[in-house]
């Protein structure tokens, strides 16, 4: 099985014999022996049955589902669906993307089911189109006070210490870019 889509995965995995008991196969037979068709109930049976986390828990079963499905989904396949009822805001990503990747040849793209990572040597920001007319560019920065187009708080799930609201191609600036080489270049 691989998890190449997400490497921050792959450290949970390597743990689960030391903080479950079971490898990662050992689980998907224990979840292939007790037949649930719900996450939630997979979830719950490992977490009440077995003492495992939630954290634990989840991953076990996102990545059985994973394989049950075929493997992960393309990383094509997840940004396409992200756009696919908000066409008008691809293009604001293409920006984006674009203009990331002259940054350096060290920057990842890690798509996800909502939004695409973009990391370095840790997640420097996040590209996420939250409603149908704004995508939120979340920002990791850190001494930085947040000022015009700027916005501080954990408005990004926690993930960011800064976001930037983006409507249209318009709103993609010099200076929303140098905030994200910032981002960018504090990832070391």
């Amino acid at each position: 099985m691989s998890n190449a889509q997400d490497p921050q995965v792959q450290p949970m995995i390597d743990n689960l014999p030391e903080k479950t008991g079971k490898s990662l196969q050992e689980w998907f037979k224990v979840l292939t022996a007790a037949s649930f068709e719900k996450h939630g109930q997979m979830v719950k049976y490992l977490k009440n049955e077995f003492g495992i986390t939630h954290g634990f828990a989840n991953t076990i079963v996102l990545l059985f589902r994973q394989e049950q499905a075929g493997g992960p989904p393309k990383k094509e396949d997840l940004v396409a669906k992200q756009y696919a009822k908000k066409p008008e805001l691809k293009e604001l990503y293409d920006v984006l993307i674009d203009a990331v990747r002259q940054f350096g040849e060290d920057v990842e793209l890690a798509p996800k089911k909502a939004y695409v990572s973009l990391r370095r040597s840790k997640q420097f920001a996040i590209i996420q189109p939250s409603t149908k007319s704004r995508i939120d560019l979340g920002l990791n920065l850190k001494d930085v006070n947040a000022k015009d187009p700027l916005i501080e708080g954990d408005k990004w799930s926690g993930m960011c210490s800064h976001g930037i609201e983006l409507f249209s191609l318009d709103d993609i600036t010099d200076n929303v870019l140098a905030w994200l080489k910032e981002a960018y270049t504090q990832a070391k």
